[in-house]
């Protein structure tokens, strides 16, 4: 995001990552006041999951009060991590961010696996389920003509089926990269826009739901009674045999935690804040707050129109924005009045999705250029067009995000990024330790609140959700593990020939 609002700080952020590694004795100019960090630490994070989760976490959980539990506690876990991020960040600003956070302390191997998870799992994954939600919003905007199923392939015994849905979620892609290979010279002013748009959209939505929309307090002591959960594990689907509370909790905050993706990119941001040591946490905190406070809002306005059953019930094809936007108005004017406002909505929704899509590709294809750069990634992927832009990083990319497309839903393509991403947010807040212990002097413009109850609080929930996923989703968190470690043999066969380079480069 940091790239498209702030091209000119981007480009000195990436000539200085482009300096063997280190900073050379070059500072970034901190040149970004509170407000700006707060907003493009909230342009970050705002995106469709607040939209989308929360039928899935109303089964998870079967009560509101406690989908709202887990939307703050997913929230003030993001700020735990964002604050020991903050230490890091602003100790190494030109480094390049978590990459070299795991390498500094843990070794080239720890920084290539994080990069590979990002080519292969997290940065496809995030893509393919923002163009799924763009084709959700088409879908409602339609009137569900998109649900319908075109074929069925038959790969080697498995039957894949292929929806009208999936081709528009694939064509989505196939555009914004061709965009992308084009031309990034409006980029900055679609994102802004976008990110307008996706604070609006949560307005509209939980304002209208209270002034426009007949709701009833008492379905917040209300109870999951029999909704139909579509595409929801029954082990963490509140009242089926097989269920456990604390898996389904667990489940909850990691449909809750894909709401708040992107606390992270403050390594984007801190390096080139005012007066670190006040805006930084001031930002931090604030914007975690401010997010807090809008999904929770927007999560009363859903139960406040709906029951739990009612939101279990809606289809995994829909949003439950959509059907509470669907349930404005009174009066003669109902329908028209209704039909506006179900546009309104879905035409938001796929503006969000887009936006998210649109900045997910220009930044998640300099991940696989840099580690080619390094020496970590298969040279091609490494070189320009006449653009200036990584043409086969972008493509290899696209190639990825349809597979996904085709073979997850939007939950379970969050499901595999939120877990894949967690494993390594958990290792970079670990070096916080290793930095504290082996270089002590290092210059810190700003030392995380609350060392070491925080980073410790932060790990500890971060196991717990990790060991809940693998023990209540097996398949897709150990395929996660296991495109994870896959990794292994490209890595050895790139650096076969390499001298170790794995002192650590402690500049500050």
């Amino acid at each position: 995001m940091i790239r498209v609002i702030y091209p000119k700080v981007f480009q000195k952020l990436q000539k200085i990552n482009m300096e063997s590694g280190s900073n050379n004795g070059v500072s970034l100019v901190r040149g970004l006041g509170l407000i700006a960090a707060v907003s493009i630490i909230i342009g970050n994070v705002i995106g469709t999951g607040v939209f989308l989760k929360a039928r899935v976490m109303t089964c998870n959980v079967g009560t509101p009060g406690w989908v709202l539990t887990a939307w703050i506690a997913a929230g003030l876990l993001s700020l735990a991590g964002a604050l020991t991020y903050a230490e890091l960040t602003a100790m190494k600003p030109a480094a390049g961010g978590e990459y070299v956070f795991l390498r500094d302390a843990y070794g080239r191997l720890s920084s290539f696996l994080f990069g590979w998870m990002q080519m292969f799992v997290a940065k496809p994954g995030s893509q393919a389920a923002a163009a799924t939600a763009f084709a959700i919003g088409l879908n409602d905007f339609l009137g569900n003509q998109l649900s319908q199923q075109l074929f069925i392939l038959d790969l080697g015994g498995y039957s894949l089926g292929v929806t009208l849905l999936q081709v528009v979620a694939l064509m989505a892609i196939l555009i914004f990269t061709t965009l992308n290979c084009a031309t990034v010279a409006i980029s900055g002013r679609i994102a802004t826009v976008l990110t307008g748009v996706k604070i609006a959209l949560i307005v509209f939505v939980a304002g209208g739901a209270f002034l426009w929309a007949t709701g009833d307090l008492s379905h917040f002591s209300l109870l999951n009674t029999g909704g139909t959960c579509e595409g929801v594990d029954a082990s963490v689907t509140y009242g089926s045999p097989s269920y456990s509370f604390v898996g389904g909790f667990a489940a909850a905050m990691i449909g809750a935690l894909w709401g708040y993706d992107g606390w992270n990119n403050l390594t984007f941001v801190a390096g080139e804040v005012e007066n670190p040591n006040r805006n930084i946490p001031l930002a931090i905190i604030g914007s975690t707050v401010v997010i807090i406070i809008l999904y929770s809002v927007t999560n009363i306005a859903y139960f406040y129109v709906l029951d739990p059953t009612a939101i279990a019930s809606i289809s995994k094809d829909s949003s439950v924005g959509k059907v509470v936007v669907s349930m404005f108005f009174g009066g003669n004017i109902a329908q028209f009045a209704t039909g506006v406002a179900v546009a309104v909505f879905a035409t938001g929704l796929m503006l969000s999705s887009l936006g998210t899509l649109h900045t997910s590709i220009l930044s998640g294809s300099r991940v696989p250029y840099a580690m080619a750069n390094d020496g970590l990634m298969f040279k091609p992927l490494g070189r320009l067009s006449i653009t200036g832009v990584p043409v086969k990083a972008l493509l290899l990319q696209m190639v990825l995000g349809m597979a996904l497309v085709l073979t997850g839903s939007f939950d379970t393509l969050t499901d595999y990024v939120i877990f894949a991403s967690w494993i390594f947010y958990a290792a970079v807040t670990s070096s916080i330790f290793v930095y504290r212990g082996k270089y002590p002097d290092l210059p810190r413009p700003y030392r995380a609140w609350g060392y070491p109850i925080v980073p410790i609080i932060f790990l500890l929930v971060a196991g717990w959700l990790l060991i809940n996923t693998m023990w209540n989703s097996p398949t897709r968190s150990f395929t996660g593990i296991g495109l994870i470690l896959l990794g292994l043999p490209v890595y050895y066969y790139l650096t076969r020939s390499r001298p170790s380079t794995d002192a650590p480069e402690v500049q500050g």
